[in-house]
Order: structure tokens, then C-alpha cells, then sequence
């Protein structure tokens, strides 16, 4: 027994060797993918530092009720998602340098704007101009995605695609935990204004500018790694186009059952949205509200992205082990259980009340973490096995299109979440124990889990349809290595 154990042991650390073994690959890639990431890191800390504090600092800042908040972050994230299917043409059309170029220019005029209003509280018409201004600087952000997922593929070989994929998107959780940092060290450290985190999206503009003009020439932006022509374009199945194609692909029975296993997990993906919808305001009414004191609000944010990153890292050599759709489903209901945390009574956590919450929200972005880790890179393996040959793409696409939905619909509930659930003065009413449940924001986070349950739930309870169109197991390849997580978005 002894000696069974020290091998499966000694496999898991080759495996684990042989990983980052396949980075080495990384050579192959020229400088203008190298300057792409650094730009990725840089943008995303400006990103997710600004989009984590937005709902704060519209509603603190800018003077907008919880409401109009949430139906101006729904209305960025809406624009980023439409503007995302156009953006992709744009970027086909300019190259990466012109495209980046472009976007950063839109994005660095969003972010200008937006600090100048934020230190102008006399300005006329200021709140009108700040969502204005945050709607226009969309655009930007969808063009940033797909220049980073052309150059990707574009700067890289064949052999070393995987492995620049990987890197590309550990690079944007590191930016999104130096985001949340950001935020700690505006806030706490240096005790500013939530405008001064609109001031780091500008400075880091000017540096991702400055890196694009550096690191990417025109030869760069317009070719390929040479020797390379896996980027050819496949052309359409059966010889169909248009909208003929389009219909043929939601004929299909697999495409019903992925857009049904779609609809059934929004709940879960939806907790996502809540992070940056729910989380920044009920804490500062919750814990802020209570101590005094601003709390360690970036450590709270960053703590998803940090153990996505390590979490990736460990599990890539382990994940293919398991059967895709029970991994999809044990990882979702793992992050569902996270809100179930914030439903128990603040006493569990401790007899400090602030200490209490702020504990508790570690405790559940913790779970949360450790579930996406599981599910969500096997959510995209799962539309892709199931996709027949040639159509991965438009399944892919396609999926995306009740995630579309649900976030217009959670973004312009949001607001009305906070007002009937977690209003101004309920840390004291807590405090003093004068609230009822259902009138207590864990009253909203049980409603939020009951949602999130139930979509795993319904796919484990019918996991033989759904997994009816799963096409047998092959066995891995130890010479290629998965590619996690390229479901991520910066648009959450």
C-alpha cells in the first residue's frame, strides 16, 4: 500500500512538472505578444479596480440612487457585450496595434472624463455626464478583448498556443488582484477619494499606450508567427451560410440541451455579478457602517482572482481525469453553497459584528472560488464536446446569449435589491437586533442561493439527457496541454 500510494504521488508531481515543462514553448512567441500581456495586467488592474468600486462610487460619489446604479453598470456591461460581436470585424480589419491603440484612446477619454466629474461636484448636469461618459468607454473595453485573444493566437506557434493562452489568462487574475489591492491602497492606505481610482485607469492607459507603440510594429500587427498557418478560417459546414446555417445549428438536439444546461446554470453565474452589483455597498452598509473604520474592501475582491490563479495551476494536471459534466456540476453546486454562508446569522462568525460579516465574506468567496475552479473551465468543454465538427465556434458564441440576458436582468434588479434589503442604516438596525429576517439582507442571499441551487440541481436530476450527446472519452494527450478558463471575460 505503501508503495501504491508513493507512485500515484510521484505521478501527480510529474504531471505537475511536465505543466510547467510545456511553458518552454513560450520562446516561440515574438515581442509583440509579451508587450500584449503587459498591457493585459496593467488594463485589467485599472479594470477591475474601477468596475469593483463603480456601483460605491456612483451612488457615494456621483450622488445616484442604488437604482439608477445599477442600471448604469448594466447599461456598460450591456454595450460591452453588443459592441463584443462587432469588435472582433474591427479588429480583423486594423490588426492588433491599431485596434489596442484605438481602444485604450476610448477607454483613456472615458476614464479622463469620469475623474474630471468626480472632482468637479459643481459641474452642471455632472451625473447625466458620468453615465454618459462610462457607456461611451465600452466599446473600448470589447475592443481590449478581442485584440488580446487575436494576438494570442496571432504572436504565437502552433505548439505554443496552449501554453499563451494559460499565460494570458493568469496574467488578467493577477491584474484583477492587483486591482483589488489598488483599491485597499487608495481607500485605507492613502485614505482618498473613490475618484483616485479613476485617476490609476488613466495612468495605466498612458503606460499600456506607451508599451503597444513600443513592443508591436506594423509588420507585427498585420502577420503571424512564421512557418504558422493554423490561423487559416474554416469555412462553414455542409456549405451553409448565413441564416441557414444559423437555424441548422439550433435544430440540433445538442444545442437544445446546452441552451436548456445554459438557462439552468445563469443562477450560479450570476454570483459573478453580484461581486461588484451587491457586495461593494453592502459592505460599507454592513461593516463600514458598524466599525467606523473602511474595510479591507480590495482583500475582499481580490481574493476570487488570487485563488483562481493558484487554484488553475494545481488542478490543470488532475482536471481531465474526471468525467466533464459531473465536474461541471459538483464545482457549480460548490459555488452555489457560498451564498448559503451569507444566510447564516452574523453571531456564528463571531461576537464583533463588523469583524463577524468581514469574516463571512471571506468564508464565502473562498467556497465560491474553489467551485469555479472546478466548473467553469468544464463548462466550454462541455459545449465543445458536445458541438458537432466545424461548429464549436457557434456553439460557443451562441451560449453566450442567455448569459446576455440574465445580466440585463440582474443589473436592473440590483439597485432594487439594495433598497429593500440593504438599505442605508441597516448595520445599526442589525446591530441592535431590530430587524426581521425577511426583512435582513440575508433574507436576500437566501433567495439569491435558492436560484443558484436549483440550476445544478435540475442538471444533476436529468444529467442523462444532458449528457446523452457527449461524445466518448478519448484519451488525453500528454504532449498537449488544456488551456483553463478561456471562458473568462473582464465583463464577468
Amino acid at each position: 500500500m505503501t508503495t501504491l500510494n508513493t507512485q500515484v504521488q510521484a505521478s501527480g508531481w510529474d504531471a505537475i512538472r511536465n505543466y510547467f515543462k510545456s511553458f518552454a514553448v513560450l520562446k516561440d512567441n515574438s515581442r509583440a505578444y509579451w508587450g500584449v500581456q503587459v498591457v493585459n495586467v496593467v488594463d485589467c488592474t485599472a479594470y477591475f479596480s474601477m468596475i469593483s468600486i463603480a456601483s460605491l462610487f456612483l451612488v457615494q460619489n456621483i450622488g445616484l440612487s442604488e437604482v439608477t446604479s445599477g442600471y448604469t453598470i448594466t447599461a456598460y456591461g450591456t454595450l460591452v457585450s453588443i459592441t463584443l460581436f462587432g469588435a472582433g470585424f474591427i479588429t480583423d480589419r486594423l490588426g492588433v496595434r491599431k485596434s489596442l491603440f484605438l481602444a485604450m484612446l476610448i477607454q483613456g477619454a472615458s476614464r479622463v472624463g469620469v475623474l474630471i466629474c468626480g472632482f468637479s461636484p459643481e459641474l452642471p448636469g455632472r451625473e447625466w455626464l458620468v453615465i454618459a461618459l462610462l457607456i461611451l468607454g465600452a466599446p473600448g473595453n470589447a475592443m481590449v478583448q478581442t485584440a488580446f485573444q487575436t494576438a494570442n493566437k496571432m504572436f504565437s506557434s502552433q505548439r505554443s498556443r496552449s501554453a499563451s493562452f494559460s499565460i494570458w489568462y493568469l496574467l488578467m487574475n493577477i491584474g484583477a488582484a492587483a486591482g483589488g489591492f489598488s483599491i485597499d491602497l487608495v481607500r485605507k492606505t492613502l485614505d482618498l477619494d473613490n475618484t483616485y481610482i479613476f485617476v490609476l485607469g488613466a495612468a495605466t492607459t498612458v503606460v499600456s499606450i506607451v508599451v503597444i507603440l513600443l513592443t508591436i510594429n506594423r509588420s507585427d500587427a498585420s502577420s503571424t508567427v512564421p512557418g504558422d498557418e493554423s490561423g487559416a478560417m474554416v469555412p462553414l459546414s455542409n456549405g451553409k451560410t448565413g441564416i441557414d446555417y444559423v437555424l441548422s445549428v439550433v435544430k440540433e438536439a445538442a444545442f437544445k440541451r446546452m441552451l436548456v444546461l445554459m438557462v439552468a446554470l445563469l443562477g450560479v453565474r450570476a454570483v459573478f455579478l453580484y461581486m461588484y452589483l451587491l457586495l461593494p455597498i453592502y459592505w460599507t452598509r454592513v461593516i463600514e457602517a458598524v466599525s467606523g473604520e473602511k474595510t479591507d474592501m480590495g482583500l475582499l475582491q481580490a481574493i476570487n482572482p488570487i485563488l483562481i490563479v493558484v487554484g488553475i495551476i494545481l488542478f490543470i494536471p488532475f482536471s481531465g481525469r474526471f468525467q466533464v459534466f459531473n465536474m461541471l456540476i459538483f464545482g457549480a453546486m460548490i459555488s452555489s453553497c457560498s451564498l448559503l454562508v451569507m444566510v447564516l446569522p452574523w453571531q456564528v462568525f463571531g461576537s464583533d459584528m463588523a469583524s463577524a460579516y468581514f469574516t463571512m465574506s471571506i468564508i464565502m468567496l473562498v467556497i465560491l472560488s474553489v467551485g469555479e475552479v472546478i466548473w467553469s473551465p468544464k463548462l466550454n468543454e462541455y459545449i465543445a464536446e458536445i458541438a458537432p465538427a466545424g461548429q464549436e465556434g457557434s456553439y460557443l458564441g451562441m451560449s453566450m446569449v442567455p448569459w446576455f440576458a440574465a445580466k440585463l436582468v440582474v443589473g436592473a434588479i440590483s439597485g432594487h435589491l439594495l433598497i429593500r434589503w440593504v438599505p442605508e442604516g441597516i448595520g445599526a438596525q442589525l446591530q441592535a437586533g431590530t430587524v426581521a429576517f425577511w426583512d435582513s439582507p440575508e433574507a436576500m442571499w437566501l433567495i439569491l442561493f435558492a436560484w443558484a441551487i436549483s440550476g445544478p440541481v435540475i442538471a444533476l436530476l436529468f444529467r442523462g439527457w444532458f449528457s446523452a450527446v457527449l461524445k466518448p472519452a478519448a484519451q488525453p494527450d500528454p504532449e498537449i496541454q488544456p488551456v483553463p478558463g478561456q471562458n473568462a471575460s473582464p465583463v464577468a
